[in-house]
Parts: structure tokens; sequence; C-alpha cells
């Protein structure tokens, strides 16, 4: 050892202890987290510091990016050269910063994941939003401190007029804690900042009218707004993101195509896990995958098999690929070098008294250096006014220092004053330069003025801000990017949607649409009808019933199974569109078909489900009561309603409260009338029991309806022939007695309309009253609406009348019924067949 040195020895737990303890701190204040005032750590801050330094403003030319690391790494930061060049090339990415701060020339990685090329080969300069970062800082706005190596200053922070934190965020992990700020859009922002700067005591509420979310630079879908919410009041919340997708048809086959993912994910390392899970059979239903991105945007097309589901092969990729991430949000930021939980108000708050304290410093500045120019302008002004004597004195001076000397005794100047008048050049004794001086010295003292004005009051100062941050937004404000999906999270949909009436039309091929109402108009008996709906080859519309938009729909398709959605989920049309398959809506089977359709209340009221039934019927007669709360939790793959007997399939389901008459009507013209009541409820997975006997094997079921025994006295059954024959018969005549009488379920039936060739068989069987509209529809798609008040009624076993002219070899395919309100329809005798009524009817929907 040594001479004069001496061993100490020291405890290694306490040693390791202060050594860690002043590590993470390091790593706290100065790396990792940033600062709440600029919204920039450390690096980012010297980085642009540097290139102000260096002059590399947003309107000169690109410098090597080799030399701004090089002057950054070799003045201001002790660290490694990739670093700083990561940190700039982040920077200058648009999908990593939503507002760029620098502009990069050459190659600067890719939402791939590719790296940047190297730093001798790019170049890059400031952006216009960095300047005004950086705006004002040598007027002595911020505190500066002194390098590493105590040989130059840099700014603690700096002195930003935007505000940076919120519209970039950030993101950094330092020991024992991280944060994870997320980007907001600018103009938002400033509209916060100024409700703010108007009322210090807004709550976060009234804030999120102006910051509705965060904004991502990458586009996609905010799902859901309890995350955003939780943020933006406590500084911690979950933000679910997802992709932007659509639907297209290409070589009819249906492609989900991605025009935008969520923010940080890697696209290629998307694709290719995605192609993983597609070959390890975790997702079905994907042929193929490919990446036609390009410079006009991007675009990722996973093209489907024919007999993939859309919507099903779309939520297994939320579920299982990245196209749906969540970000988390962990607001920590640095305030007076402590680092600090923030909600919006607090960054909205220390944002403001970061831009107060740079407007104070910066008046006192430009205060301080009017009031030193107006004290040499008064010198110079006594000078040009006893300018011979100033002369002769200075001539006969033996040098500058005597001369200055005594200018100051004869005219009473300040060393300052004098020095300068000594230094005047020759050219300001003329009398244009005089003139000069004096309005620059008026123009000076208004200067002073104004600034210790604005130094003695706060409203002026707060206004100033406000003017700054309008010219921010206005320089740099846009769109936002990313769209805020309410319904995904606990904000009802309903309060997005109008409950208005809608018509749903489903074709023989199964293309489904809802329609408003108002697009049907009304017209008299016997007239030809109107062009509904454009439907595909050899299809036609086969089911038409009225609804509205909060109400739920169940599907029951043949083979006995219920799939469950909301109205307003089925895509809308116009009357003329063909709609879209439901095998795209609903998880249904190839060979299946939906065949009937239940509207209901709100599925989770205990007391509404447990006091109604759904009573069904098949094409071979079976009929089943079940609950409706065995259906009130539906699956995304449907669930059993019946179990379906071979050669047989499910024709109707109805909604009853459990009190009802059932009337099933057959093909043959035959119909039966039983008590609700005298079918047992039964469980989801009974076939039921016998409700008619067929006539023969060529004879099935067409209709069910179910009447409550309340209304049994004016209820009235419409059937309808495929010919274009109808009548109406009262279910009691005049006498109170039954025209249909009660019977066991399970008989033949009486006749309910005499069949014949000029009939057709039996097609539909409705309950209507007078005021009720028919709505019809044969197979070519025409429709004409008439009031079946129109509709004589006539005894059980007639023929009835013509209600709709039939074309060639066209036949009726559905009749359904809406309520009518106050309708002013013409009633003219001589309207031409192929005339439609002015009124337009606005009705009830009634199922």
């Amino acid at each position: 050892m040594s001479e004069g040195e001496k061993l100490i020895p020291i405890n290694i737990e306490d040693e390791m202890k202060s050594a860690y303890i002043d590590y993470s701190m390091s790593v706290i204040v100065s790396r990792a987290l940033p600062d709440v005032r600029d919204g920039l750590k450390p690096v980012h801050r010297r980085v642009l510091f540097g290139m102000h330094e260096l002059g590399i403003r947003s309107n000169s030319a690109y410098k090597k990016s080799a030399r701004i690391v090089g002057e950054v790494l070799g003045k201001y930061h002790p660290h490694g050269d990739s670093s700083v060049y990561d940190a700039m090339v982040r920077m200058a990415q648009d999908w990593s910063l939503r507002y760029l701060m620098v502009d990069g020339q050459g190659n600067f990685g890719s939402v791939d994941g590719d790296s940047p090329a190297a730093m001798r080969y790019t170049e890059a300069r400031m952006r216009k939003i960095s300047e005004d970062m950086l705006a004002d800082i040598d007027k002595e706005t911020v505190d500066f401190q002194l390098n590493f190596d105590d040989s130059l200053e840099e700014p603690k922070v700096l002195p930003t007029k935007v505000p940076t934190l919120l519209i970039n965020g950030a993101s950094g992990i330092a020991v024992g804690m991280a944060t994870n700020m997320p980007p907001h859009n600018l103009s938002e922002v400033v509209d916060g900042t100024l409700a703010f700067i108007d009322n210090n005591d807004i709550e976060i509420d009234e804030l999120m009218h102006h910051i509705k979310a965060p904004d991502f630079p990458t586009g996609g879908v905010i799902y859901g707004y309890e995350g955003v919410r939780e943020a933006f009041k406590t500084g911690r919340g979950r933000i679910v993101m997802r992709a932007k997708a659509n639907f297209e048809e290409s070589n009819g086959r249906e492609a989900i195509v991605v025009t935008e993912i969520p923010y940080q994910v890697n696209k290629a390392e998307m694709i290719k896990k995605t192609a993983d899970l597609v070959n390890d059979k975790k997702i079905e239903g994907i042929s193929t995958i490919r990446d036609e991105s390009d410079r006009n945007g991007m675009r990722i097309v996973y093209e489907l098999k024919r007999d993939a589901v859309p919507n099903v092969v779309m939520n297994m990729l939320f579920k299982y690929t990245q196209l749906q991430s969540s970000f988390s949000v962990n607001n920590i930021a640095l305030v007076k070098g402590r680092p600090q939980m923030l909600n919006l108000k607090d960054l909205i708050y220390h944002f403001v008294e970061h831009r107060h304290e740079v407007v104070i410093r910066r008046a006192q500045y430009e205060l301080r250096k009017a009031e030193e120019r107006a004290h040499i302008l008064e010198g110079l002004i006594i000078a040009s006014d006893n300018i011979d004597e100033v002369i002769a004195l200075i001539r006969s001076s033996k040098d500058g220092e005597e001369a200055r000397t005594r200018l100051m005794e004869r005219f009473k100047l300040s060393e300052i004053q004098a020095r300068a008048i000594v230094e005047m050049r020759l050219r300001q004794l003329t009398g244009l330069e005089q003139d000069k001086l004096r309005a620059e010295y008026e123009e000076i003292m208004k200067t002073i003025a104004g600034l210790k004005e604005l130094l003695a009051s706060k409203e002026l100062r707060m206004e100033l801000i406000k003017t700054e941050l309008n010219e921010i937004k206005e320089k740099y404000g846009d769109e936002r990017r990313s769209v805020i999906e309410y319904s995904g999270g606990d904000v009802s949909i309903e309060d997005l949607i109008a409950d208005e009436q809608v018509v749903v039309t489903i074709s023989h091929a199964g293309y489904i649409k809802r329609t408003s109402l108002s697009e049907y108009k009304t017209q008299n008996r016997g007239g030809v009808g109107q062009k509904s709906a454009a439907t595909r080859d050899q299809d036609f519309l086969e089911h038409l019933f009225v609804a509205t938009n909060h109400q739920y729909l169940m599907f029951f398709t043949q083979k006995g199974k219920c799939f469950w959605m909301r109205v307003f989920e089925i895509p809308e049309g116009t009357k003329a569109s063909k709609g879209r398959a439901i095998q795209n809506i609903i998880n249904i089977e190839q060979d299946d078909k939906v065949k009937a359709f239940i509207c209901t209340q709100d599925l989770k009221d205990e007391e509404y489900v447990n006091n109604h039934y759904v009573i069904m019927a098949t094409k071979q007669g079976q009929v089943k009561k079940t609950p409706l709360e065995q259906y009130s939790r539906p699956r995304q793959n449907g669930i059993n309603a019946i179990t379906i007997k071979e050669d047989d399939e499910l024709l109707e389901a109805k909604l009853t409260t459990g009190n009802s008459h059932v009337l099933i009507a057959v093909k043959s013209g035959k119909l039966v009338r039983f008590e609700e009541s005298k079918t047992r409820p039964m469980g989801r997975t009974a076939s039921g029991v016998r409700g008619i006997t067929l006539a023969d094997e060529k004879d099935e079921v067409i209709g069910m309806v179910a009447i409550d025994e309340n209304d049994i006295n004016d209820s009235q059954i419409l059937v309808v022939t495929e010919n274009g024959y109808g009548k109406r018969t009262k279910l009691m005549d005049e006498d109170g007695e039954d025209v249909y009488r009660v019977t066991n379920r399970g008989g033949k039936g009486v006749k309910t309309l005499n069949i014949t060739d000029k009939t057709g068989a039996l097609i539909a069987i409705n309950n209507v009253t007078d005021e009720d509209d028919l709505m019809i529809i044969n197979k070519s798609g025409l429709t004409i609406r008439m009031a079946v008040a129109d509709l004589r009624v006539m005894g059980r076993a007639t023929q009835g009348v013509r209600l709709i002219n039939i074309k060639g070899n066209d036949s009726i395919a559905a009749v359904t019924k809406v309520l009518k309100e106050e309708t002013e329809a013409q009633e003219s005798d001589e309207l031409e067949s192929d005339e439609i009524s002015d009124s337009t009817a606005s009705p009830e929907g009634d199922i």
C-alpha cells in the first residue's frame, strides 16, 4: 500500500444501498422520465438544443445525423451514440410520434420494425413545431445548468409554447417505476387548456368535452371509453385499441381489409404471428394474408375461405392477434424533480404554470433590454442636441478614457451613455439619423410601458398565453386520427342510435337489411305495386317485418338453432339495395336457413323473460312452448332452440304471455285452434308435441298465429294464397260464436279458405285489425301496401278477393302487417293500377 493511503472498512450492504439509490435517482431524474413542463426527457431536450446551437432550423439545409449526434454527444449527453441516434430517429417517425419534432431525410425505419440506416447515411433538421418548443430560449426564460464536464451550459427545461407531454406522450422504464403516456390531438389539447385558463376549477368531466380521448399516430379505433375516463381522472387506465377494418368482396370471396393498426404494433411481426395461428388451426377461415401496403397507406388483406363467416373471423383476429391491443396509461412525470402520478387536469395545470413563468421571465428580460436601450438613446439624443460641443470635447481629449470622463461630467451622463457617444459613427450626425433616434426612443418607451403593464397584470399574461396557444393550434392543429367506439365499453350504444321504426327484410337466399319505414308508401287495393329490392338471380324477398332499432332480434333457423342480435346491428340499406348475407352477421351453418324471428324487449329484465314464452311450430305440425328465460343468454355460435326430427324443419316462432290461443294453418287450407295453456312448457332441447295433423304427404304447415285471450273478441284472421287472393275472417262472429272452434291440439282442423286452382295454395296467415296496413311482397320483388280496412270481413269457407294483380308466373312470397297511424290515403277508385298514392303512412310496427 502506498505511503499516506489507508483502508476504510465499509459494510457492503450500506455501500450497495447508497450506490443503488444514487444510480436509481440518476435514472429517474435524468434519463427515463419526462419533465411535466416541456414533456421531454434529457436526451430529447439535448438533441433539440444541439440542433438549435448548430443552427439547423426547419428552413435551413439538412445536416448529417452523425454531425448532430456528435454535437450532442460531445457537449451534453455523455452516453452511447446509439442512445442519441435512436432518440432522434424516433422523433422523426410518423408512426411513433403524433407530432414529429425532427424532419428526417433518408431511411428512418418502418412500421414493420425495420432498422433505420446508420447515422452516417441519414440527414435531419428541426421541424417548425420544435422551433416553437425552443422559442425565446435566449431570453433568459429558463434556467441553465452546467454540462457533464462543467465547460458549457445546457437548459434544464425548454420554454415550449407547445403542450408536448400531452400531444406526444412519453414512455420510459426507470428504477422501481415506469411511465407510459398516450399522445393526444393538439387542437383538442389547446381547447382543453384554454377552458382550464378560463376556469381553473373546471372538472375533469368538463375537460373531457374538449379532450375526448388519446389520439394515436397510427389511427385505429379506441374500443370502449371506461379506460379513457379512468386514465383522465386518475392517471392510470387501460385503453383498448383496435385496428380499423372493413369487409370487401373480391372474386366472389369475402375479405377483411385492415387500413390502420393499433399504436406501437409491429405490422410485419403481427402478420407473421397471425399466419402461424392460421397454420396451427387456432384461427379458422383465412385462406391467405397479403400485405398490400404502399406509399399511399396501409392495407393488410385477410382473404377468407368460402364457408367462413367474416364477423366470426374478425372477432377471432381481435381475440388472438394484435389487431386488438391495449395501451396501459401510467402518467408519471417529474414535477420539480420528483416523480408524480398526474391526471389530465394536473398535466394541463403544470403546463400553464410553466408557460406563465416563461411569459414573466421573457417580459422581464425584454423590459431590461428595452430600458438599457432607452438609457443609451437618452444619451445619444443629448449628444445630438449638443453635437458641436460634443465633437469639440472629444477632439480636445487625449484619449477615449478622458473623452468619456469629460462627457460624463459635462452632460451628467452614465459611463454606458458616454461610451455609446464616443463610439458613435459620423453618419449618425445627419439630421435623418437624429430623427430616427427620437422615433426609436418613443417606440421603445411604448414597449416599456406595455411590458410593465403585462408584468403588473396576471389577466393580461393569461390572455397572452391564450393568444399564443391559439397560434399554435392554427399552425399545427389537425383532425383526430383515432376513432372512438363508445359502444365497446360502458357507454350504451342506444344513446347514440335513434329508436326509430325500421322495416327488416330477408330474402330467400338469406340477405338481410333494415330500412326506415318512411321509405314505403300506401297504395289502394288492386295496384301492381312498386319496386322494392334488387334481389340477386333467382332470389326473392321472403320475410318482411317491422321493428324498432332498440329491440332485440332472435333468429330461429330451420335446424332449430337460435341466434341473437340487436336490430340496430343489422346493416342499413335503401329499399332497393340487396342487403347483407345473414351468414356474415351471425355464425350460421352453411346448409341452415333462418325461418323465424322474434323481437323482444330487454332480455336482461328478469320479470320480462320469466313471464314470456316462445311457441314454435314445424313444417310437419309439431309445436313446442319454452320460457323466454331459456333464450336470454345466447352464445356466439347459437344455442339449440328445439330438436328437429328428420325430414322436418322449424317454420315459426312466436312470443306469448302464456295465455294465448294458437292457430296453425296448412297449405291445403285447413286451420286448427287450441289454447296455449294445453301445451306444457318444455326445455330448449325438447322436440315438442303434435299441433296439427296434415292432410297428406304434400301438405305442410304454412304459418302460425298466437292471439292473447284478452284480444279474441276483436281479432280477425287474414289468410292469403300464392296467386294473390285473400280474405279477412273474424275469430268470433256477432253472436259470440267461435268461427274457428277451439279444439285440442293435434286435430286436422277446419277449412279457412276455399282452395282452388285459381287461388293457389295457402301461403300466409296473419291476425289483423282495421287499424293495420298490409305489406305484400311477391317473388319478383314488388311490394304493395294497402289498408286492411279495404278488405271486407267474409265467412270461413269462402274463396276471398284478389289483393294484388299477379303478372305472368309471379306469385306472392310474403305478407306482413303494420299498424297505421293517422294517414290521409287517397280514396280514389279510378286510381291507375300502376299509380302510387301520394300519402305516406308512418305506422307503428307490430310483429
